[in-house]
C-alpha cells in the first residue's frame, strides 16, 4: 500500500474524531473505540481531536487537574502539579492543538496546559508569551521555545511516546519525566467533552468547488502585493503589532498592543506618523525626550476585544491579517496571493534610537528578508498541521507557475514569495560598517541564493535611493529617510517632458522638503553630510540636520534626476535569465524608462501591483497591474463602482491582453483599505440610500455562504466600518455586485489568477532567449 493511500485511510478512518473534541459534555462516549494505532502518519492525524491517554495498557491514566490526581510528581511551587489517574473516568479530556506538524499543546477540558519543568508534570493556566513587560521594559525572546510544546513520536506495537520539548525528556510510565530509554508507551482513545481551544471563526461555511472556469482556466483573483509578517520588519521589536499566526494561537499572536505600542498606544511611532499625526517637527521633540508621546492614540486592547483594531482603512500598524481572516478571503475566491518581505533599515534605526520598540533580531533589511521567508514556510506548516499532516493545508508556497496552477485546480491557495525592500541584497548605495559595493558576481549569488530559498518576485528599488537606482521617495517620511540613509540631499529636478508621458508611482508632484533637496550630476559622488553614525545614535545625528527637513515646497512635477545604475541594469537582466518576476512601481521615472526598454527588447512581462500599466505598454507584453473598485454608488446611475475596473479591461482588449486584473490591497504595507460607504467615516459625496451589505450571502462562486463577520467579541459593520481586514474581501466584491455589477462583467476578476500566471508562464519561457 502506498504511504499516500495509507495516510489517507488512517485520516479517513478517524475522521470523526475531529469532530469530537467540543460538544460540550462531560461523560465519556458512550460506544469506546480502539486505541488510534500510532505510526509516522497518525502523529498528523490526531490534530484538533480529543484524547484520554492512557500509560503502558492502561496502567493509569494521564490528568492535569490537581483534584483527581492519586499518583503525582512531586510538589512544585509554579503551576500545579499533575500526573497519573487510575481510571478512564478520571483521566483528563485532551485536545490536541497542533503548533507544527507533529508538535501539539495538550489543552485539558478545565482550560489548562500541561507543560513540564524538565522534572514533572505541570498543569499550566497559561503559556509565557516571548514578548513581556518587565519594569514598564519590553523583553523579547526571540524563538522562545515553549513550556507547552510536546513532540508526538511513534512508539513499537501501536504506541506513541511525547516528548516535552523545551526540556528535551519524555513522559514516564510514573507521570515523572525520564529519559527516552525509559518512556512511557502511551495510548490515545477518543473522547468527548474537550475544551474548545481559544481561536477566532471564519464566518463562512460550504465546501470549494469552484476551481477552474469551462475553457480550463483556472478560477479566483489575485492579490499581487500583501505583506503577512509586517510584526517581523521594522527590527521586529513591534512597531507594527500582530502576527498572522502564532504556534500558541491567538492569545498570542494578537495580544494587547500596549506591549508594541505603549499604553493609549503613545509608542506608536510609525502609526502616527503615517497616520497624519505629525503636524510639525516640534511634535517629535517629546518623543526624542521620553520615546512616546503625551497623548493617547488609540485603544490596545487586542484578543478578545478588538475595540480600536484591526482597522485596515484608518490603522496601518496592526495586523490586517491573521490566517484565519486570510481563509475567508480564500473562502470566498482569493487563489493566489503574493507575500512580499517588506522592512526599512531606517524606520528601524530610528525607532529603536528613540526608544519607541526593543530590537528583536537586526535593522538589516536582508536580516529581515531570510526571518520573514522562514516564518511564510513556518506558517504553511501551521496551517498542514491544523490541516491533518504535510501537504493537507490550504496555504501552499508555490516555485513554478504549474505549481500554483496544480494547487489552485485541487482547492487551495497558492502563495508566491517576494522582495519589497529599499536595500535589495545589501547592495547600499553609501556602503558602512562591513558592508562594501556590490559586484555583477555579488547579485549573480544573490540571486541565486533568493532563489533557492523559493523568492521569484523583486522590486530593484523601494522608496530609497541604492545601488540598482535611485528611489522614489514619497516626499516626506520617504525624501527624509533617504537623507539619513546616505547622506545625499534629495535630487529631484522638474520633471523632463519626455519622462512625463510615464504616469502614475509615486516619482511626480512637488517636494515638500525643499531645503532637503539639492541635485546632483553625478549619482554616487561623495556625499555632502556625513550619517554614518544614525544606526548608533539616530537623535544626535538627526538633530543637527532639523533646518533641512523645511523650506516650503518646490511647486510643480518633479522627478528623480538619475535612473538605473549599469549594476540595476545587470540585475534586470540576470532576474529574467531566472525567469523571475520583475517588479517595476517602486522604479522612479527615469529608471522605469529604461527598465521599459529592457523590456520591451526582450518581449518580456512585467508585474506593476501598485497599478502602473505605463498606458497599456505593460499588458502589450503580457505583463500585470492591479486596481480595484470605486467605493461610493452613484445616486443617479447603477452599476458604476466597477467603471474604472472596466476601463483597464478594455484597455487590456485593445492591447490583445488577457482581460483580467486583481487587487493589489498592500495590507500590512501603511497603505490602508477600502473605507466605509456609511456612518462618521464614510468618504462618499453622493447619499448612500440602499441598506449596505446584508448577511448571509454568496460567494461569486455560489459555493460559500458568508455570514456577518466578528473578530473575538467585536461584530464587524462592514457599511461603517469598511474592510477592517482581509477577510472582508468578499464584501467589498458584494458592495460591487449589489451596485449592479453583473457576473459577466466581474469574471475577469475571478480570471486575475490565471493572468498572473500566464505572465510568469511568459517569463519563464522567455528567460532561455535573455542575452542571445
Amino acid at each position: 500500500m502506498s504511504h499516500i493511500l495509507r495516510k489517507l485511510l488512517i485520516i479517513s478512518a478517524f475522521m470523526p474524531l475531529l469532530y469530537a473534541c467540543s460538544d460540550g459534555s462531560d461523560s465519556a462516549a458512550s460506544v469506546v473505540p480502539p486505541p488510534i494505532p500510532a505510526d509516522e502518519n497518525s502523529v498528523f492525524a490526531v490534530a484538533n481531536a480529543c484524547y484520554a491517554i492512557a500509560v503502558e495498557g492502561e496502567a493509569g491514566f494521564l490528568a492535569a487537574a490537581p483534584s483527581d490526581l492519586i499518583v503525582a510528581a512531586a510538589d512544585v511551587s509554579a503551576d500545579s502539579s499533575a500526573g497519573l489517574v487510575h481510571s478512564r473516568e478520571q483521566a483528563s479530556r485532551f485536545l490536541l492543538r497542533p503548533t507544527d506538524l507533529g508538535k501539539y499543546m495538550l489543552y485539558a477540558q478545565d482550560q489548562t496546559y500541561l507543560t513540564s519543568n524538565g522534572e514533572s508534570l505541570l498543569s499550566s493556566a497559561a503559556l509565557d508569551s516571548d514578548t513581556t513587560l518587565v519594569d514598564d521594559e519590553v523583553v523579547i525572546e526571540d524563538r522562545k521555545q515553549s513550556e507547552g510544546e510536546w513532540l508526538l513520536k511513534a512508539a513499537p506495537d501501536g504506541m506513541f511516546m511525547l516528548q516535552h520539548i523545551l526540556s528535551g525528556r519524555y513522559i514516564g510510565a510514573q507521570g515523572d519525566m525520564t529519559d527516552e530509554a525509559s518512556a512511557a508507551n502511551l495510548s490515545f482513545l477518543q473522547e468527548n467533552g474537550c475544551a474548545d481551544f481559544p481561536e477566532l471563526t471564519v464566518d463562512a461555511s460550504g465546501e470549494i468547488t469552484m476551481t477552474q472556469f469551462e475553457d480550463g482556466d483556472v478560477f479566483g483573483f489575485v492579490d499581487t502585493h500583501s505583506h503577512l509578517f509586517s510584526n517581523l520588519a521594522f527590527g521586529g521589536g513591534g512597531q507594527f503589532h500582530g502576527a498572522p499566526f502564532h504556534p500558541l494561537g491567538v492569545e498570542h499572536a494578537l495580544p494587547n498592543c500596549a506591549l508594541s505600542h505603549g499604553e493609549g498606544g503613545r509608542r506608536d511611532f510609525i502609526g502616527i506618523a503615517f497616520n497624519g499625526g505629525l503636524s510639525n517637527l516640534d511634535e517629535l521633540f517629546p518623543v526624542f525626550l521620553t520615546g512616546k508621546f503625551p497623548d493617547d492614540d488609540h485603544i490596545t486592547n487586542g484578543y478578545p476585544g478588538f475595540t480600536d483594531w484591526p482597522n485596515a482603512p484608518s490603522s496601518g500598524t496592526h495586523q490586517m491579517q491573521y490566517y484565519k481572516w486570510i481563509e475567508r478571503a480564500y473562502l470566498s475566491g482569493l487563489r493566489l496571493m503574493v507575500q512580499h518581505v517588506t522592512t526599512n533599515q531606517v524606520l528601524c534605526q530610528l525607532t529603536v534610537g528613540l526608544g519607541t520598540q526593543p530590537l528583536r533580531d537586526s535593522c538589516n533589511d536582508m536580516v529581515t528578508a531570510d526571518r520573514i521567508i522562514e516564518a511564510a514556510y513556518d506558517m504553511e506548516r501551521y496551517i498542514d498541521a491544523l490541516s491533518g499532516g504535510p501537504g493537507e493545508g490550504w496555504f501552499r508556497i508555490v516555485l513554478t507557475p504549474a505549481d500554483a496552477r496544480e494547487h489552485i485546480i485541487a482547492g487551495k491557495m497558492a502563495v508566491v514569495l517576494g522582495i519589497e525592500t529599499s536595500d535589495i541584497f545589501d547592495c547600499y548605495l553609501v556602503p558602512f560598517g562591513e558592508f562594501e559595493r556590490c559586484t555583477e558576481a555579488d547579485v549573480v549569488a544573490k540571486l541565486d541564493e533568493y532563489y533557492d530559498k523559493g523568492v521569484r518576485a523583486l522590486f530593484p528599488a523601494h522608496k530609497f535611493d541604492n545601488d540598482f537606482s535611485a528611489g522614489d521617495g514619497d516626499r516626506n517620511i520617504g525624501q527624509s529617510g533617504s537623507f539619513f540613509h546616505t547622506g545625499y540631499l534629495s535630487n529631484f529636478i522638474p520633471c523632463p517632458a519626455e519622462l512625463l508621458t510615464f504616469p502614475g508611482g509615486f516619482d511626480n508632484g512637488g517636494v515638500n522638503l525643499a531645503s532637503l533637496n539639492m541635485p546632483r550630476d553625478v549619482y554616487d559622488s561623495p556625499p555632502p553630510i556625513d550619517v554614518s553614525g544614525f544606526d548608533a545614535d539616530p537623535v544626535g545625528t538627526l538633530l543637527p540636520n532639523l533646518g533641512l527637513l523645511g523650506g516650503g515646497p518646490l511647486v510643480g512635477d518633479y522627478c528623480q534626476n538619475y535612473g538605473l545604475t549599469d549594476l540595476g541594469e545587470f540585475l534586470i537582466v540576470e532576474m529574467m535569465k531566472r525567469g523571475m518576476i520583475l517588479e517595476v512601481d517602486h522604479l522612479p521615472r527615469k529608471s522605469y524608462a529604461r527598465a521599459f526598454e529592457i523590456l520591451e527588447e526582450n518581449d518580456y512581462p512585467a508585474a506593476g501591483t501598485h497599478g502602473r500599466n505605463n498606458n497599456g505598454r505593460l499588458y502589450a507584453l503580457g505583463g500585470v497591474s492591479s486596481g480595484g473598485f470605486g467605493r461610493c454608488r452613484s445616486e443617479s446611475t447603477a452599476g458604476t463602482m466597477d467603471n474604472r475596473f472596466q476601463d483597464r479591461l478594455q484597455l487590456m482588449r485593445d492591447m490583445d491582453a488577457y482581460p483580467a486584473e486583481g487587487f493589489s490591497f498592500d495590507l500590512n504595507g501603511f497603505a490602508g483599505a477600502p473605507g466605509p460607504r456609511f456612518g462618521d467615516r464614510a468618504g462618499c459625496s453622493d447619499p448612500q440610500t440602499d441598506e449596505g451589505i446584508t448577511y448571509p450571502f454568496t460567494s461569486y462562486g455560489g459555493d460559500i455562504t458568508l455570514e456577518q463577520p466578528t473578530v473575538g467579541n467585536r461584530t464587524l459593520d462592514f457599511n461603517t466600518e469598511g474592510m477592517v481586514h482581509v477577510g472582508l474581501v468578499p464584501e467589498v466584491i458584494e458592495d460591487v455586485r449589489r451596485d449592479g455589477a453583473t457576473d459577466e462583467e466581474l469574471e475577469p476578476l475571478f480570471r486575475s489568477a490565471e493572468g498572473y500566471l500566464r505572465m510568469w508562464v511568459k517569463s519563464e519561457e522567455r528567460s532561455g532567449s535573455i542575452g542571445e
